[in-house]
């Protein structure tokens, strides 16, 4: 599973690397609504939350989904404007204006992408102007709850006036806690941005895609940039840009605007802001690993103390070559670490790659 991205003759002119104040924007709210996917600003989402008028805590309620499960593509504008080369604003105004150019059927698609109601990245029938398409919108915004109904209602019927709503709501984020959040990221991504263009400039497109996640490769045969992602999707620049966008509020997300006839766009996380996290064939070796009983158990002994096939083999009442086997799967979903003391060969659990899968775990397998 991934999204993929044709850049077939895109030249390295075209690939542009810029931050987005509203894009960051958008950040620093699904971190205030899911502070659970973002540990490492608990600190600040705290802050802020504690400050935070009780009357825009209300507004942002209403339309949280908009960035709390479902990054909204109504924080990346620049990727609606015709011809496909527009950039990020340098200011969150410059941002907002974008926003105002995008049509009222771009908003409204765009805002409703918390339901799922249509395709992502193929063209569709204009929403606006078909009942049955409507009709179909407000049935699974009602599944989501009241509240996403209510704001699918309101858009649906009247989309100035929620565009104009949502345009002062970000502003009145920014007076109340992101102007200064900004101050403090904006000298990080403007570096991080100036570090990959001079990459790019030295090394070529595939070194400077890979510095940005693991998650992101170039295949320069078939000119396909692939992120991967638990997700499905395509999308080509075409004679358009490809705009990189750093993001210091982000990490673990790597985000990628392939909406059809959008600019695509790869949100990534800005240098020293986290660890990578491992691809999701990695993931899932992990967890296959872990979940059978015997290596549970073999993890319980080797998150203790190092100890070898034979003292394993003995303490499990199994055979030396189906403890080997058992240790080949963990070893090779990263999960174990081998060092050999004379002629003996120790294994160990590694604690910093379990401890990344969850606190769970490690606290089963050392209680």
């Amino acid at each position: 599973m991934s999204v993929t991205i044709d850049i077939t003759g895109l030249p390295p002119e075209r690939v542009r690397i810029v931050p987005s104040p509203l894009a960051e924007l958008g950040m620093a709210l699904h971190a205030l609504s899911e502070p659970g996917h973002h540990p490492d600003l608990g600190g600040w989402a705290t802050a802020v939350s504690s400050r935070l008028d009780p009357r825009l805590a209300d507004r942002l309620c209403e339309a949280d989904f908009l960035w709390r499960t479902t990054f909204s593509d109504v924080f990346a504008p620049f990727g609606g404007i015709p011809g496909r080369r527009t950039l990020p604003g340098a200011t969150l105004a410059e941002d907002l204006d974008l926003l105002d150019k995008l049509t009222d059927e771009q908003f409204v698609n765009a805002a409703l992408e918390f339901t799922c109601q249509l395709g992502y990245d193929v063209q569709e029938p204009a929403l606006l102007d078909d009942p049955e398409l409507r009709r179909r919108s407000l049935e699974l915004a009602a599944a989501r709850g009241a509240v996403q109904e209510r704001f699918a209602r309101r858009l649906l019927e009247d989309p100035p006036l929620v565009r104009a709503w949502f345009r002062q709501l970000m502003l009145d984020c920014d007076e109340a806690f992101f102007a200064d959040t900004w101050a403090r990221v904006q000298p990080q991504l403007a570096a991080d941005a100036r570090h990959r263009t001079e990459l790019l400039r030295r090394k070529g497109l595939g070194e400077a895609v890979a510095s940005l996640s693991e998650a992101v490769s170039l295949d320069e045969e078939t000119a396909l940039i692939t992120v991967d992602k638990l997700s499905v999707g395509h999308t080509a620049t075409g004679d358009g840009d490809l705009v990189l966008v750093p993001t210091s509020l982000g990490w673990p997300h790597v985000l990628v605007l392939h909406r059809f006839g959008w600019q695509p766009s790869i949100t990534y996380p800005a240098s020293g802001t986290r660890p990578q996290a491992p691809s999701v064939e990695q993931l899932t070796r992990r967890l296959e690993a872990l979940a059978h009983p015997v290596r549970m158990r073999l993890c319980r002994h080797l998150a203790r103390a190092p100890h070898t096939t034979g003292e394993l083999a003995d303490a499990h009442g199994m055979s030396a070559p189906e403890i080997s086997r058992h240790l080949a799967v963990l070893k090779k979903a990263g999960l174990i670490t081998d060092c050999r003391r004379g002629r003996y060969v120790q294994h160990q659990l590694d604690l910093s790659a379990v401890a990344r899968l969850g606190s769970d775990f490690i606290e089963g397998v050392l209680r």
